[in-house]
C-alpha cells in the first residue's frame, strides 16, 4: 500500500472488520490499525458467543420467528426506554440480513440452543465462539486485500474544521502519519483505563474487574471528544455483569460469567439479600448484576445455592465453594455465619409450593412476605451439599462514545465530520443508554460496521 490507504479503520474487532470488509468489497484500499498484538487481536469480540437477530420464520440456526416489535420491546425493557429508537430499529431491522452475510464471510453457527439460556429463537451462537468469528473475518479481509498492522496504537486523529486530515499512530517504535480519505473509528470504549473509570464511578471502580481486552483504553475516544466531536452516553453506564470474584483483573472473558443467580440467592458481605434474583430470564437480566454488586459494600456479592440447583446452569470455570452446612459455607466465604443462616432460613420460610418450578421459563414460583421478593424460581435452599461463589463487577465495555446518525457518521458543532464514521462499542451509547441485552453488542457492531464501511468507501471513491 505504497500510495497509502483510502480508508483507515481504527480497531480490530467485529465492527472494525465488518467495516473493513465492506469497504474493500466496494473497491477501497483499507488499512486496519489494531493496538493489540496478533494473538490478542479482535478486542472484546473474541470473547463473544452470539448474535441477536430478528427473523421472520426459521433462519439459519434460529427457530420460529423474532419480530422487530418483540426485539424492540426486549431492548426497551432492559434500557428502561433510554435508547435512540430510530437507531435501535435500524440495528434490529438490519440484523436479519446480517446473518447470511456473516455466513458468506466465513462465520459458522452451531445448532439452536435450548435450556436455561432460552435463546434458541433469538440468538445465533458462533461455532468456536467469538475468536472463531474474528479469525474468519481476518481471513476474509486479508483475501480482499485489507492490510493489517498489529501493535499499532492510534494516538491522534487531526480534526481540521469538519474533516479528519491525518491519523497518527505508534508502530514498531516509531510514530507514523497517514492521510486517508476516510476514517472509521471502531476502537471500543475506555473501560481498560482504570483512572478514567475511577473518575466516572469514584474509587469503587478500582475494585472492578475488566472482562474484556486490556487494549480498549479509550485513547482515540478521548482524542475525539477533546476536539469537540459530539458525544453520547453517560460515562457511568456500561455493560457490567457479575462475574466470578476469582477472575483475573483483565481479559477473563465470557467464561468468568456466572449463570447461577436465578436459581440461588445473592447476599452482600453482611449476608443480606439485596435484589430479586428471579426477576426475569437470565439473558434479559444478567447485565444488571454488575451494577447491583458495585453498589454493595466493597463491591462484592455472594451466591448461595444447593444441590437441587447445581445442575441447572452452565458449569463455572472455577469450581464452586462447597460445604455440608450453611454455617460451614459462610465460614469458607468469610461471611457472618449466624446472619447467613438466618437469611437462608427466612428465604426458605418465604418459599411456597414449587410444584410449578420450571427452570427455562418464567414460572411464577415466588416468595411471600420478604423483601426483596424472589418472583420466579423461588425454591428453598435445603439440600446439602451447599455451594457458594463470590461475585465482583466485571465491566465489558463503557457506553460513553461518539454520537452517530443513521449513516454511522460523526459530527462536530452540529455539522457532520465529512470523512469520519464510528461503529461498535465506540458508538454503542447511541443506542444503549443503560442496561444490556444478550448478543446485542454484536448486532450493533455488525450493522453499523457495515454501514460505516459502505459510507466510508462511497466517500473515498468519489
Amino acid at each position: 500500500m505504497s500510495d497509502g490507504p483510502d480508508i483507515v479503520v481504527v480497531g480490530g474487532g467485529n465492527a472494525a472488520l465488518c467495516a473493513a470488509m465492506t469497504a474493500a468489497e466496494a473497491g477501497a484500499r483499507v488499512l486496519i490499525l489494531e493496538a493489540a498484538p496478533k494473538p490478542y487481536r479482535g478486542g472484546n469480540s473474541r470473547h463473544t458467543r452470539n448474535f441477536r437477530c430478528m427473523h421472520h420464520g426459521p433462519l439459519g440456526p434460529l427457530v420460529d420467528s423474532y419480530t422487530e416489535e418483540e426485539y424492540l420491546a426486549d431492548l426497551l425493557k432492559v434500557t428502561g426506554g433510554e435508547t435512540n429508537q430510530d437507531l435501535a430499529r435500524l440495528a434490529i431491522r438490519t440484523s436479519e440480513e446480517c446473518l447470511p452475510w456473516m455466513v458468506e464471510r466465513g462465520v459458522r453457527f452451531q445448532p439452536s440452543l435450548s435450556g436455561t439460556l432460552s435463546l434458541g429463537r433469538t440468538n445465533a451462537f458462533f461455532l468456536g465462539g467469538g475468536k472463531s468469528l474474528v479469525n474468519a473475518y481476518y481471513r476474509t479481509a486479508e483475501a480482499l486485500g485489507v492490510a493489517v498492522r498489529y501493535e499499532a496504537e492510534v494516538t491522534h486523529l487531526e480534526l481540521d474544521d469538519d474533516r479528519i486530515a491525518s491519523v497518527e499512530y505508534a508502530w514498531q517504535d516509531k510514530t507514523h502519519r497517514v492521510a486517508p480519505r476516510a476514517v472509521v473509528v471502531a476502537a471500543g470504549g475506555f473501560q481498560a483505563d482504570l483512572d478514567w473509570l475511577a473518575r466516572a464511578w469514584g474509587p469503587a471502580a478500582r475494585n472492578f474487574l475488566i472482562r474484556g481486552t486490556p487494549y480498549n483504553r479509550g485513547v482515540v475516544l478521548a482524542d475525539m471528544l477533546e476536539q469537540g466531536v459530539e458525544q453520547v452516553g453517560d460515562p457511568t453506564q456500561c455493560h457490567a455483569v457479575a462475574i466470578d470474584g476469582r477472575a483475573p483483573k483483565f481479559d477473563g472473558g465470557i467464561v468468568t460469567r456466572l449463570d447461577c443467580v436465578p436459581f440461588s440467592i445473592v447476599v452482600n458481605k453482611n449476608a443480606e439479600r439485596f435484589y430479586d434474583e428471579g426477576e426475569d430470564v437470565w439473558p434479559k437480566r444478567y447485565a444488571i448484576w454488575g451494577r447491583l454488586v458495585a453498589a454493595q459494600p466493597d463491591q462484592v456479592g455472594y451466591v448461595i445455592t444447593d444441590s437441587k440447583a447445581i445442575s441447572l446452569f452452565m458449569p463455572s470455570v472455577f469450581p464452586p465453594i462447597v460445604a455440608d452446612t450453611i454455617e460451614e459455607l459462610a465460614t469458607k466465604l468469610d461471611l457472618p455465619s449466624e446472619k447467613l443462616r438466618s437469611t437462608v432460613k427466612a428465604f426458605n420460610a418465604a418459599c411456597g409450593d414449587d410444584a410449578q418450578f420450571h427452570p427455562t421459563e418464567l414460572d411464577g414460583v415466588a416468595t411471600t412476605g420478604i423483601t426483596p421478593a424472589k418472583t420466579n424460581w423461588a425454591r428453598p435452599i435445603t439440600k446439602p451439599p451447599f455451594y457458594g461463589y463470590s461475585l465482583r463487577t466485571g465491566v465489558t465495555f463503557t457506553y460513553l462514545g461518539l454520537k452517530v446518525d443513521d449513516h454511522a457518521q460523526c459530527s462536530v458543532g452540529n455539522r457532520p465530520v465529512s470523512n469520519l464514521w464510528a461503529a461498535g462499542e465506540t458508538m454503542a451509547g447511541s443506542i444503549l443508554g443503560k442496561g444490556y441485552l444478550a448478543g446485542f453488542g454484536m448486532t450493533i457492531g455488525t450493522v453499523f460496521g457495515r454501514i460505516a464501511g459502505r459510507e466510508a468507501a462511497a466517500h473515498a471513491n468519489q
